[in-house]
């Protein structure tokens, strides 16, 4: 059988990857086995005036309602939430155990403008002089962002924009307005996040898989807190489409440090114990947001979604969740990274495809190990089911986790 695949997203990493598997372009309105849309693209074919129906051998690379994870503002609504339902259960995850928070507070303190304006304002005024960064939700690669460290700046940014103080009914766009993570990890004395990417084939049961191959961003300019430079964003902001602008850019490596090197270096100088436990809580991390949203999101088996997690380490090696991206990055500002963005399509097409080569939503999305390539298994419900069998069984996470499929 002929694999046939459609999409409206010109990126060679991609297109190289159908066209080695011998797949054959066609258009929207023919028929496709696979779909590797844009957002809007699949926001209209998933939209009940469409009236598309997708058949047993079809699949497309987002989750209908993927934003729950990747909207700034529904991000942050939703691990509240999470965290409150473990809180009102009673769970241990939202306890003290053995003097140490587990990881349920993984995000910066962060508010919704203009709907918690008044909560912020409360909270900046109870936590004393501190740095805000603002972030509009539904933007991307750095755009709209800025710092403020005085909520005169906020008022005056609302007046110029004629946002008439946060009046809900004339603001145009939502923001979110986050405590500035002031005391990051410095390497050379620059600021640094990470891009993972975590693919996830099914959020009901929750199957999810880190690609092993990510990478450190780092900014141009060396860090500091001067007042003076708030509004210097090449100092703060990681986004390669802003550092590439400034006349420090390495055009060779890219401003990247591979995770690997990240590790070795931490190992170095911090130690491997505090290197090992970073890791285990960055995994940690990843599988409570996914679990955050993993009731609401619509399930649909033709689906799958790789996501771009940015993760900011703090200077206590605390890792801290920034964002997640629905259509990570796949251009290529290196040799080094287009080779590693040709794997991750690669190795992420063997996964969520069957043995045949050939898209069937009746498989169960257990992939071999052959075939998860680069990926590593994060975290499988069914698979934890069947092991531990039993309605009453919990499931040790931590252990669940460090074991090899």
């Amino acid at each position: 059988m002929k694999i046939t695949y459609c999409t409206d997203v010109d990126r060679s990493v991609v297109l190289s990857n159908f066209e080695k598997r011998g797949w054959i372009h066609v258009g929207p309105d023919d028929d496709w086995n696979f779909y590797w849309a844009g957002i809007q693209t699949c926001r209209s074919l998933f939209s009940i005036d469409s009236g598309y129906r997708m058949h047993d051998n079809q699949m497309i690379n987002h989750f209908p309602n993927h934003y729950e994870l990747s909207r700034k503002d529904m991000l942050i609504k939703n691990i509240k939430r999470y965290r409150r339902e473990l809180e009102r259960e009673g769970s241990p995850l939202a306890k003290r155990l053995d003097g140490k928070y587990l990881y349920l507070d993984f995000i910066p303190v962060t508010f919704v403008l203009p709907a918690d304006y008044n909560l912020f304002v409360e909270e900046y005024r109870k936590v004393g002089p501190s740095t805000w960064i603002m972030k509009p939700v539904g933007k991307s690669q750095g755009t709209g962002i800025f710092l403020i460290n005085k909520l005169s700046k906020l008022k005056k940014w609302s007046r110029e924009g004629k946002n008439n103080n946060f009046n809900t009914s004339t603001i145009k766009e939502s923001y979110v307005i986050s405590k500035y993570i002031d005391n990051p990890l410095l390497i050379d004395g620059k600021k640094f996040d990470l891009r993972l990417y975590v693919l996830v084939t099914s959020f009901r049961p929750l199957k999810a898989y880190l690609f092993k191959s990510g990478f450190c961003r780092f900014c141009t300019v060396k860090y500091n807190t001067s007042v003076a430079d708030i509004e210097n964003l090449l100092i703060h902001l990681t986004n390669v489409s802003l550092q590439k602008q400034a006349d420090e850019y390495n055009s060779i490596h890219g401003g990247k440090l591979s995770i690997q090197n990240l590790r070795l270096f931490l190992e170095s100088t911090r130690g491997k114990t505090v290197t090992e436990a970073l890791f285990d809580n960055i995994v940690w991390l990843i599988v409570h947001s996914l679990k955050s949203v993993s009731y609401i999101m619509a399930n649909d088996r033709h689906c799958f979604e790789c996501y771009g997690y940015d993760i900011i380490i703090d200077d206590n090696l605390k890792p801290w969740l920034i964002e997640v991206n629905a259509s990570p990055s796949l251009t290529s500002t290196t040799a080094n990274d287009r080779i590693l963005k040709y794997k991750l399509i690669d190795n992420m097409l063997s996964v969520v495809l069957p043995p045949s080569g050939i898209p069937d939503v009746r498989w169960n999305k257990c992939p071999s190990r052959e075939a998860m390539g680069n990926f590593e298994l994060l975290i499988d419900e069914e698979l934890a089911a069947r092991d531990k069998p039993g309605p009453s069984t919990k499931i040790d996470l931590k252990d669940r986790l460090k074991r090899k499929t």
